[in-house]
């Protein structure tokens, strides 16, 4: 009796009465998809099993020196993470924020909202036999919140306590105070076995195999030049409703390309099978003839209802330049983009003008009452013109013109105390106002020439430095630039990699995602009304009025996007009749499309 009452305590200490077992989890809304579902809409469960996918590095990666994607140093490989590593949950790309069980086969959410516990489905195993456990998940879980892996993780779990193995199949996660998106958060985290690198530290770990519970494992691979995941043929999951009509090729195999007109051209060549492009003058251009015209290779623009994401050219406020917010603005100013747009784009993109642009998530017009009552407590801190009309990107649409927008950027620098003498633009110690743009590709240097172009025109001088990844990504992880050019990832519900992108803790932080060093204690306390947030319109309110101070502090200048995704495929691959909402297409493909024979 004394066992039984043990077990009893024991198991109302790890779950609260109240809590409810569910198959899925969602931001402020209901599950699209029931408990016993089937597949998901966006996928055949049809599709045939087999054949190889050829493709080219995705990204500016051109090379890969580890395997291990959570580490600060070094070059993962895409595809990795997502394909090799498996976590407790896994989303929908039909919602905005539903997490769904994948390792886990039961959610539980405490009704206080401070823990979450989830059940490990028994049939989990990892690619070398072993049972998925709880003390797997849990270790994984430290090891990510640890020195040795990269920041970003122990930024977004900055909220979490501790983790807890209640059983062999059980594990607890305590959170220091109520966030809705937590257990959403924990949910996603990547899961690897101990056995991973054999007692190798972990940020130590390089080229040894991966040892997770993804569809994919290792395969050959020649460094710099061409890297095979195999599917597992065991693959524990491949049954489930979250995995049902996916992950159709036998072999995944990236060739990789030193520049973006080999990789086109290897393309037409049919050295791979897709390619999604995202240069306009490219698209327009080059993807034409004989076997676009016999329909061997087929051009398609795929509709999307992603939120835009957010791409521009970042400004390091770290550095005194560019700490006046009127500088910021003034150089905003001498980008030109319906120039650019006409002359470089074929009219091919829209301007963004927020964090959020395509969504409901952006600030629009003057703030209203809801999103005033997260404001009016901050009025102090902030800036009055945020109580205003939301900042639009400058436009030379008639009747603006890029001269009075060049003259407005004059009197503000003028304000900032940069005046221009003796052929160039000065502060009052003499010192001429010179920066450097920094990349790591030649791709940007069309678009950047004509801005740099407009910025001589008050006097300001920029150099052009261009490097290989690797050093680009370090300097830009000591954040040891002046500026350049970035893409924040798109999401439907932005929660705590918000406190990575824009907190002043991570703005002090090497690796962080803070690039701009966002140091703001407003925009701090405008994350926590995001992540505290139950409802869906609440959180929506509150990223708006998040939008509404960052665009006031123009740390960025805007650049623009597209309202589809274009890709070139060859005719030889097929894909579900239904697409999903929110993707991006080369994980879409790779995860959803297969060749018939």
């Amino acid at each position: 009796m004394r066992v039984l009452f043990f077990l009893l305590l024991l198991a109302s200490l790890f779950a609260s009465p109240s809590a409810i077992a569910e198959h899925a989890i969602a931001l402020g809304y209901t599950p699209k998809y029931p408990a016993g579902f089937s597949h998901f809409d966006y996928v055949n469960p049809a599709a045939r099993k087999g054949g190889e996918l050829l493709m080219a590095n995705p990204d500016r990666r051109t090379s890969f020196d580890t395997f291990n994607p959570f580490i600060l140093k070094g070059t993962a490989p895409a595809g990795v993470a997502d394909l090799i590593f498996e976590s407790l949950t896994t989303a929908s790309l039909d919602e905005p924020a539903t997490s769904y069980g994948l390792l886990a086969d039961d959610i539980r959410v405490a009704a206080d909202g401070l823990s979450v516990v989830f059940h490990i489905n028994p049939k989990a195993r990892f690619h070398n036999g072993d049972a998925v456990t709880a003390a797997d998940v849990k270790y994984s879980f430290e090891t990510l919140n640890g020195k040795l892996a990269a920041p970003q993780y122990a930024a977004a779990l900055v909220d979490v306590t501790r983790s807890e193995v209640v059983d062999k199949q059980t594990i607890r996660f305590v959170f220091k105070r109520k966030n809705p998106e937590l257990p959403q958060l924990v949910g996603a985290l990547p899961v690897f076995s101990p056995k991973w690198g054999d007692g190798t530290p972990f940020d130590k770990i390089g080229l040894q195999a991966p040892v997770g519970s993804g569809p994919y494992r290792i395969g050959p691979y020649d460094v710099g030049r061409q890297l095979t995941l195999l599917r597992d043929g065991g693959y524990w999951g491949r049954e489930l409703p979250v995995r049902r009509g996916m992950f159709n090729f036998d072999r995944l195999t990236w060739r990789f390309y030193k520049d973006d007109l080999a990789r086109l051209e290897g393309f037409k060549a049919g050295q791979f099978d897709f390619n999604v492009e995202n240069i306009s003058r490219s698209w327009v251009r080059l993807y034409h003839g004989p076997k676009f015209a016999s329909g061997q290779i087929i051009k398609r623009d795929f509709i999307h209802h992603n939120t835009a994401g957010f791409q521009g050219f970042m400004l390091n406020t770290r550095h005194p330049l560019f700490a006046d917010v009127r500088v910021r603005r003034a150089l905003g100013l001498a980008l030109d983009f319906d120039w650019l747009n006409r002359q470089l784009f074929y009219n091919q993109y829209v301007r963004t003008d927020s964090f959020y642009s395509n969504s409901d998530l952006a600030a629009t017009g003057t703030p209203g009452e809801a999103e005033l009552k997260l404001l009016a407590p901050l009025r102090k801190q902030l800036d009055p013109a945020v109580f205003g009309p939301v900042p639009m990107p400058a436009s030379t649409s008639p009747p603006r013109s890029l001269r009075a927008n060049l003259l407005a950027a004059r009197d503000l620098l003028a304000q900032a105390g940069w005046v221009y003498r003796d052929g160039a633009l000065r502060n009052q110690r003499g010192e001429p106002f010179v920066f450097e743009y920094l990349d790591d590709s030649p791709a940007m240097q069309r678009v950047v020439t004509p801005w740099i172009r407009n910025l001589q025109k008050l006097g300001i001088g920029v150099r052009i430095r261009s490097t290989d990844y690797a050093l680009y990504q370090k300097r830009l992880d000591g954040y040891d630039f002046d500026v350049t050019t970035l893409h924040y990832s798109d999401t439907q519900s932005p929660g705590n990699e918000l406190y990575d992108y824009f907190s002043s803790k991570a703005s002090r932080t090497n690796g962080s995602s803070n690039v701009a060093g966002v140091h703001d204690p407003a925009v701090d306390a405008l994350i926590d009304d995001v992540v505290r947030s139950e409802l869906r319109a609440e959180r929506v309110t509150a990223v708006r009025a998040l939008d509404r101070v960052l665009r006031h502090g123009y740390y960025t200048i805007p650049h623009w996007y597209s309202r589809t995704h274009r890709v070139a495929y060859q005719k030889t691959l097929q894909f579900p009749a239904t697409l999903p909402l929110y993707y991006s297409p080369a994980s879409w493909i790779v995860a959803t499309w297969w060749k018939p024979q």
